[in-house]
């Protein structure tokens, strides 16, 4: 499966304004809703809600990618994504703000990275396994016309 690298910017962006609310406000039913999302689209990258809207209300308004990234490395991020969550949701339910507060601003930190530059860190630690294990492959291939 290949997607437009642009939806997984887009979803960056998106988890970026969710997970700064949530450290604006402490927001438990945030962090609980932003690791649904992450499990949703760790499962498959089309089914999240985040590149929903994106196919739905933005790319009608924009040109053809000229190139598309695998989900394999997008899923990927979504998981460590969905783990820094939920470490941070641990740290909200059992006391622990200081751990909540770590991995939530960890959190934010890749996704504002992802959304601001397109850097994938989930992402690139995915391609860096792959290239470890003697598997690489590529980040990104040519779109067909």
């Amino acid at each position: 499966m290949l997607l437009d690298p642009r939806a997984p910017r887009f979803a960056a962006a998106v988890t970026t304004v969710v997970l700064a609310g949530a450290l604006l406000v402490g927001g438990t039913p945030l962090l609980v809703g932003q690791a649904v999302v992450f499990a949703i689209t760790a499962a498959d990258p089309r089914l999240g809600p985040y590149g929903w809207l994106y196919r739905t209300l933005v790319a009608p308004r924009l040109a053809a990618p000229t190139e598309l990234e695998p989900a394999a490395p997008v899923r990927f991020a979504q998981l460590v994504g969905l783990l820094f969550v939920a470490v941070a949701l641990v740290g909200q339910f059992t006391g622990l703000p200081v751990l909540a507060l770590a991995a939530t601003g960890a959190a934010l930190a890749a996704a504002f990275l992802n959304a601001t530059f397109g850097l994938c860190l989930g992402c690139l630690g995915y391609l860096t396994l792959r290239r470890l294990i003697g598997r690489p492959m590529t980040a990104r291939v040519p779109a067909s016309s």
